[in-house]
């Protein structure tokens, strides 16, 4: 299978899938597309964001939260002393202000979903550390058992 497009994915596929992420607070390649730019008329920013199987994001933190729409594929989000969810197509995610947390897609299925940046007067998103892949690697153990 070619993983530069999610076949898994289908017709979940709704929104421009946008510009791969070059950044050091992704694991595996990720695409980004701005749907809403954050500005003083909706104070809302959001985006589509599609990893491809195995991606994902370091752990952070949004000073105003987050809420994530998954659109499709399957995947996983977890906060910090928590174990972690298997999300997936239909799935919403709130994510408290200031909580620590991961999410990205299952190793064997891409993942979208629409991220939504509430409250961006707060501040800014705080990366930290990454998903190790020894970590990250035995949660397909785990979901198996």
């Amino acid at each position: 299978m070619d993983k530069t497009e999610p076949r898994n994915l289908g017709s979940s596929i709704i929104f421009p899938k946008g510009q791969q992420v070059a950044s050091e607070y992704f694991i595996g390649r990720t695409w980004v597309e701005t749907l809403v730019s954050n500005d003083s008329v909706f104070n809302c920013p959001i985006y589509n964001v599609t990893f491809e199987p195995g991606a994902r994001n370091n752990w952070h933190k949004h000073p105003g939260g987050q809420i994530l729409l998954v659109t499709g594929g399957k995947g996983y989000y977890q906060e910090e002393d928590r174990p972690v969810q298997i999300i997936k197509e239909g799935d919403v995610v709130k994510i408290q202000p200031d909580v620590k947390h991961w999410h990205g897609a299952a190793q064997n299925s891409w993942l979208s979903h629409i991220a939504i940046t509430a409250n961006p007067q707060k501040g800014e998103v705080e990366w930290m550390e990454p998903v190790s892949d020894e970590y990250y690697l035995r949660l397909k153990i785990e979901e198996e058992a």
